[in-house]
């Protein structure tokens, strides 16, 4: 074939096991992470789904003809299909705790003759970019290769295993102690750092994913991040938050944040008191965040289909203009984003609730509550950990904070 883009496709399979060089993979367990987490492959990192960060990556290199999931679950399905990718339902043959990544791929071609390469991607794998993507791309269709895989470079100094009866004493592996070399004076070792495999067809149909004219791709480290194995899960969310791929469309700076008052600023619940008034609660969290929103500049502003009582709204004392009663929450956001002269990539909106979908479709930045319907959830860039009303604003606001320091470092550049 002339290219990669014809006939190729790209596969995001659960990690079940690396392939050693020039032989068929072999099953390998972790003992942090994998089956510890259940539908780990969906589960929310960074606010959007651990498959999400990589099928966006793989969408957005445009090397591909065709980007499928291969799973056996309906919920991965589900999601998989809601960033674009299309599903190979494996067989229950390929589906057992010893299948290997390679059986699912063989299934898979079975169905495919049109493919004569694969792009095998492992979803734990979040800081993946498309330019890695399209560089593998090039090394295959310009320069022949029959399989890449990627690499990460360390400098690590290993030293043989104790056995009793065997070994009893270390020796050093990749190294002379006598003469420790610095860091500066070594180029350190390559390690696979699991991240995909490319493989020609017909290396795949005899049972390899490396094998014929072989080479590999060095990721930088930042971009090598490996759930199953290097790190736990709230480091890796930091990790993907700083060098994580957020998609083709560059941020701009956010200057208007729109936040729906129920079941965002608040919880949802409203209660009555004995003479008739309406009494709500907020977290003294998201109070900070507004504060902190308004300090660096953004505007805060309020928005509600109902027919809340802004003197309530009013003794909460957040100091934010705010719209009760809307029928049409879009019309009255672009009312306030044409007042303050900005773009829709200027302006974020927190929102739980079907009435906010259009909004958050629009605007530059979106998010919803943990506990957002259904609807709103499939809109947004961003699920905040946090319910509505318990920390969620507050938790938008951190992660807008930091998406703008990422802003301002790549106009420094």
């Amino acid at each position: 074939m002339d290219s990669v883009e014809k006939g190729a496709a790209t596969s995001v399979s659960n990690p079940r096991g690396r392939p050693s060089r020039g032989r068929p993979p072999k099953l390998q367990r972790n003992s942090r992470g994998g089956q510890g987490i259940p539908l780990k492959n969906i589960k929310h990192l960074a606010g959007v789904p651990l498959i999400g960060w990589v099928l966006r990556a793989a969408l957005d290199s445009g090397v591909f003809q065709s980007v499928w999931v291969s799973t056996d679950h309906d919920e991965i399905e589900n999601v998989a299909k809601q960033f674009g990718a299309q599903v190979h339902r494996r067989s229950s043959e390929v589906s057992k705790d010893s299948s290997t990544s390679l059986d699912a791929i063989v299934e898979f071609l079975s169905y495919h003759n049109e493919v004569d390469i694969v792009g095998n991607i492992q979803a734990t794998s979040p800081c993946l970019h498309p330019t890695d993507l399209q560089k593998v791309a090039e090394m295959i269709r310009e320069e022949g290769y029959d399989s890449v895989f990627s690499v990460v470079r360390r400098h690590q100094f290993r030293w043989s295993e104790i056995q009793k009866g065997v070994r009893e004493v270390t020796e050093p592996l990749n190294l002379n102690p006598a003469k420790r070399p610095r860091r500066q004076d070594w180029d350190g070792e390559l390690y696979e750092n699991g991240s995909f495999y490319f493989a020609k067809r017909h290396l795949i149909e005899m049972g390899y994913l490396q094998g014929g004219k072989m080479a590999y791709y060095e990721m930088r480290a930042e971009h090598s991040v490996d759930i199953d194995v290097d790190i736990d899960w709230p480091i890796a969310e930091q990790r993907v938050l700083r060098y994580g791929y957020f998609g083709k469309e560059k941020f701009k700076e956010i200057k208007l944040l729109v936040c729906s008052i129920d079941g965002c600023l608040t919880n949802g619940h409203i209660y009555v008191s004995g003479d008739q008034k309406e009494i709500i609660s907020y977290d003294v969290k998201d109070a900070i965040g507004i504060s902190l929103l308004k300090k660096s500049g953004i505007e805060v502003r309020l928005i509600s289909e109902r027919a809340c009582s802004k003197q309530t709204l009013s003794s909460l004392k957040l100091d934010c203009k705010m719209e009760v009663n809307v029928p049409d929450k879009l019309a009255v956001v672009d009312e306030w984003r044409k007042e303050m002269g900005l773009c829709w990539k200027e302006v974020a909106y927190l929102g739980n609730e079907v009435s906010d979908e259009e909004c958050l479709k629009k605007v530059g930045l979106s998010a919803v509550p943990a506990d957002a319907c259904s609807t709103a959830q499939k809109a947004v860039g961003y699920i905040c950990k946090c319910n509505g009303g318990r920390g969620a604003l507050r938790e938008f606001a951190e992660h807008i904070f930091l998406l703008m320091e990422k802003v301002v470092n790549s106009c420094q550049k």
